[in-house]
């Protein structure tokens, strides 16, 4: 058992899902599974209840899942501890990040926790789209950009994904879809929809999805404003599609408009997905400031 061991069952407990753990891992899943059929014999007994939508934790993952977090935090703070020694005194981090980045990342809170454990380090703050972030990064003006992964993967920047995220329907409690699970794209080809402005991420993901299934949809609100987007479904006016943790967080907000959602079939959910992205690559580490910034929240780095 090691950590990268360990680092791999916490991702599947997290995601309880094979398939995105692997994602958010950047690792093929039949490599993901050897890893954790390895630990499982190592440790001898089954760690997860596989089932064909989810896995979930036996007994002893749970035991396990406890205890593999409180290593992992260990072996980052230990890692902090030695960055602190080498000094990190003096210099600059510049940092970019889409718009509605919570609830994957808490930033503004993650940045006060860095400058008060690394005072003399001088933060920027860029908040942009994702093509002009990851631009940024290629061209050298941020350390460091929390988006969505480029379309087209290039040599030249490294990335870990730490979030892959089912996307939901968002609809009004009285909507005819309000609950409804297993659904089809086709299902919601009729409908209005709300969405964000074509340069966001998200957008290009849900078009290209019907566009792989060869089917038209009307957009009839375009947006800048991902709580907008929200507001417009909740008061029945469209329907839209957002990350289920943007859709979770929203139903447990009490002071705006109710709203419902709906679940596609596994096969057509689309993945949005979340990266840390950086220029380098395996054989180009990040630079310290950036790898301190990863390790503060957890992220270890993985490059593609």
């Amino acid at each position: 058992m090691d950590l990268k061991q360990l680092e791999h069952f916490v991702a599947v407990a997290q995601e309880r899902h094979f398939t995105r753990a692997a994602r958010r891992l950047n690792l093929v899943q039949s490599g993901l599974s050897a890893s954790i059929r390895a630990l499982e014999e190592d440790l001898g007994g089954a760690l997860f209840i596989r089932s064909t939508r989810r896995v979930d934790l036996t007994p002893a993952g749970e035991v396990l899942f406890a205890q593999a977090r409180r290593v992992l935090a260990a072996a980052r703070d230990a890692r902090h501890a030695v960055t602190q020694v080498h000094g990190l005194a003096r210099g600059r981090l510049s940092i970019g990040a889409i718009h509605g980045l919570a609830p994957f990342v808490d930033l503004a809170s993650s940045l006060g926790q860095f400058r008060a454990a690394f005072g003399g380090i001088d933060i920027q703050l860029t908040l942009d789209g994702s093509r002009a972030l990851i631009d940024e990064v290629r061209e050298g003006r941020l350390d460091l950009a929390f988006t969505q992964p480029s379309d087209s993967p290039s040599d030249d920047l490294g990335s870990h994904i730490f979030a892959c995220e089912g996307i939901v329907v968002v609809c009004a409690t009285h909507h005819r879809l309000a609950g409804a699970s297993d659904l089809k794209l086709a299902d919601l080809r009729e409908e209005t929809f709300a969405d964000l402005r074509p340069e966001w991420s998200l957008r290009r993901l849900v078009d290209q999805s019907f566009a792989a299934a060869g089917l038209q949809r009307q957009t009839s609100f375009e947006v800048n404003d991902m709580p907008m987007l929200l507001e417009l479904a909740a008061q029945g006016l469209a329907i839209t599609m957002v990350p289920e943790s943007v859709a979770t967080a929203r139903m447990a907000d009490t002071r705006g408009a109710p709203i419902a959602t709906a679940t596609l079939l596994a096969a057509e959910e689309p993945c949005w997905e979340l990266a840390a992205v950086y220029k380098g690559s395996a054989g180009e580490p990040l630079i310290p400031v950036a790898r301190a910034f990863l390790d503060l929240l957890n992220l270890p780095v993985v490059a593609n």
